[in-house]
């Protein structure tokens, strides 16, 4: 069976991160498997390179499509013949539908939503097209993924066609992310924070909808009280964010903020609690997810499914919620090492029976053949 994945581009992110995730655990070896990026090829298209999947790149320019990319992106869909097109988010979405129709092809078409929709007015005035695009032709494709139940009803009350939805969770490769106490100590040690220091992390791009604005916020309090306290901050645009101006001088040492990372593993095993701050946007976020796979009890707000990832080994709160978000960690800082170790071993074994890496390629393989048998293609 060949499966041909449309993705809006490979630059690290949660969508391109969860594709490369479940082509890894196994799913380019069960199917003959092609990706096109609409962008370029970014970090994750070359890490998909790496297992041997072609990654073709269409170089679009800002998302918008031409004459000549989608006359590319038919011609592909023509030479590689596939029997299922998967796109990756709104504009993989639309660009799978269209050329796909447009290739006279009988192949089978999915959609994979990774995003929540709270409220569409906080997108972009092009992102809010492709969402009403995707919308009005949702009810012609065969199935639409969403990677989280909240993203689920938000969509199909916005109008998405219902009958088609199903849900497939993040996958968490538990290889990766463990806990190791030498990767801690030489991350520590690297970054110049002491062994006994109570370490608070945060993972995200500098993005509106991650709202690092109440984190900073939050953590310069926590700073403020707390002299042990350090923290972690990773993401592209952070280190060059005007919100680093606004950390006081006399604890501005104990904050480590750096760009975007490909050892994000490395840097989580360093952290004794995981903060996720986001306004809006989250369908199923994978940092909670790594995070908890590692060991870390996290704090977040509650957006998307991240109330149901985490369940009672962290705190979520509602979002923009500045004094409940401290308070929070607050609690967790305040527990005895006994209660705190078992939060870890709880997070990271919640992970372990629902959210592992094998778990959710074996959904994918499962869709792709229950697809295959309704239209007689033949199954791996």
């Amino acid at each position: 069976m060949k499966t041909l994945h449309i993705i809006t581009a490979l630059n690290v992110g949660g969508a391109e991160t969860a594709l490369y995730n479940v082509l890894h655990g196994g799913l380019s070896k069960k199917f003959d498997t092609c990706v096109v990026s609409l962008c370029d090829i970014g970090v994750i298209g070359l890490k998909i390179r790496s297992l041997g999947v072609p990654v073709i790149t269409l170089n679009m320019n800002s998302g918008i499509f031409s004459i000549f990319n989608l006359t590319r992106l038919i011609k592909i869909v023509r030479v590689f013949q596939p029997d299922i097109v998967q796109g990756w988010m709104y504009h993989g979405n639309f660009a799978a539908i269209f050329s796909s129709v447009l290739a006279f092809k009988k192949t089978k078409l999915v959609w994979n939503i990774r995003h929540s929709l709270s409220d569409i007015a906080y997108e972009k005035r092009m992102t809010r097209i492709m969402i009403k695009l995707n919308q009005v032709l949702s009810f012609r494709v065969d199935k639409i993924l969403y990677n989280s139940f909240a993203s689920k009803a938000q969509h199909e009350n916005f109008g998405f066609f219902s009958k088609k939805g199903t849900v497939i969770p993040n996958g968490i490769n538990l290889d990766k992310f463990y806990f190791s106490n030498d990767i801690c100590k030489r991350v520590r040690s690297d970054l110049v924070i002491p062994n006994d220091a109570k370490v608070i992390g945060h993972v995200a791009r500098l993005h509106p909808m991650k709202d690092h604005q109440l984190f900073f916020s939050v953590a310069i309090r926590l700073a403020l009280k707390y002299p042990k306290i350090h923290f972690i901050l990773c993401g592209r645009g952070v280190p060059s964010s005007s919100l680093v101006k606004t950390i006081p001088d006399e604890v501005s040492d104990r904050f480590h903020i750096l760009d975007e990372s490909d050892e994000i593993h490395s840097l989580m095993n360093a952290m004794n609690i995981f903060c996720l701050s986001s306004a809006w946007g989250e369908g199923f976020p994978n940092v909670l997810g790594e995070a908890m796979s590692v060991g870390i009890p996290c704090v977040s707000t509650n957006v998307g499914d991240s109330k149901l990832v985490i369940g009672d080994t962290g705190k979520t709160v509602q979002p923009c919620d500045e004094d409940a978000f401290f308070a929070s960690i607050e609690t967790l800082l305040e527990k005895s090492l006994k209660d705190f170790y078992n939060l870890g071993v709880n997070a990271r074994k919640r992970i372990e029976d629902n959210y592992s890496l094998n778990k959710i390629v074996q959904l994918y393989a499962k869709l792709y053949n229950d697809i295959a048998k309704e239209s007689k293609i033949k199954k791996v």
